[in-house]
């Protein structure tokens, strides 16, 4: 597997329908969660994690299509989280690293041209 920077939109086809790989960015880091498609993947409890960047829903252990930041936005910084959903967070990023690999970093599109 090759490590990949991602950005938004180009971790966006990588949702389980436009392309057989899920992944899923946390706290920067880019997880392959295929095997678990299950799971993240279409039809899957955390689908709409697949392709984005998860890190506010997890946080804030939330589904809702509002915790995801839009692929045309910057990525969320996520400054404004208490410390409960820092730590939640945090225990979420420790299970994706204990569990699948890290493929890439997730960084803005003008991060990616320098």
């Amino acid at each position: 597997m090759v490590f990949t920077t991602f950005t938004p939109s180009t971790l966006a086809k990588y949702d389980g329908n436009k392309d057989p790989r899920v992944l899923l960015a946390v706290k920067g880091k880019v997880f392959d969660v295929t095997n678990g498609k299950a799971f993240y993947g279409p039809g899957g409890p955390y689908e709409n994690f697949a392709g984005h960047d998860a890190s506010r829903g997890l946080a804030k252990n939330s589904f809702d299509p509002e915790m995801i930041t839009p692929i045309d936005q910057p990525i969320d910084k996520l400054e404004d989280l208490d410390r409960e959903e820092v730590q939640s967070l945090d225990q979420w990023y420790t299970h994706f690293e204990n569990k699948y690999p890290v493929c890439g970093e997730l960084v803005n599109v003008s991060e990616k041209d320098k």
